[in-house]
């Protein structure tokens, strides 16, 4: 007395469904390339969460405030290295989190293969230009050169 169990195709499994009833996102992926696109969406947007949320309540409502933030507060800031890092780290996680969306957008959208490899080329070169403009700024700005008092 064997029972056989049939593969489930996936028009036959059902729909996973989210907290409030809705279909939820995409499925994990399996492995490989999209796997670790999909941990790394997850794991960098936590950090941009603490980023992000650091840089505005350092900057903007602790001490008097977003009047206090001029050139010169930048340049006493930056002359410590820990500042540099968590700036550089804001801009790096931002700009990588940021394309990893939107080729996430381009495949669910594009169709043609050789349009989403185009445009997805397009915003690669486009980030890898402000990403290396950013790390420029970070890692040659001098504050020895612009001690203002």
């Amino acid at each position: 007395m064997a029972t056989q169990t049939e593969a489930k195709t996936p028009a036959d499994r059902p729909l996973r469904v989210g907290i409030l009833g809705y279909r939820a996102g995409r499925e994990r992926p399996a492995g490989g390339w999209e796997l670790w696109a999909w941990l790394f969406m997850r794991i960098s947007g936590i950090l941009l969460l603490f980023l992000a949320v650091g840089h505005v309540l350092i900057m903007h409502v602790g001490g008097t405030g977003v009047s206090r933030v001029d050139f010169s507060f930048v340049v006493s800031r930056w002359q410590s290295p820990i500042w540099r890092t968590w700036d550089w780290a804001l801009l790096s996680l931002a700009l990588l989190h940021g394309i990893n969306g939107l080729r996430i957008v381009v495949q669910d959208y594009v169709r043609p293969a050789a349009w989403r490899f185009a445009v997805n080329m397009l915003f690669c070169v486009v980030g890898f230009i402000l990403f290396v403009l950013g790390s420029v700024v970070v890692f040659t700005f001098d504050p020895s050169r612009w001690l203002v008092s």
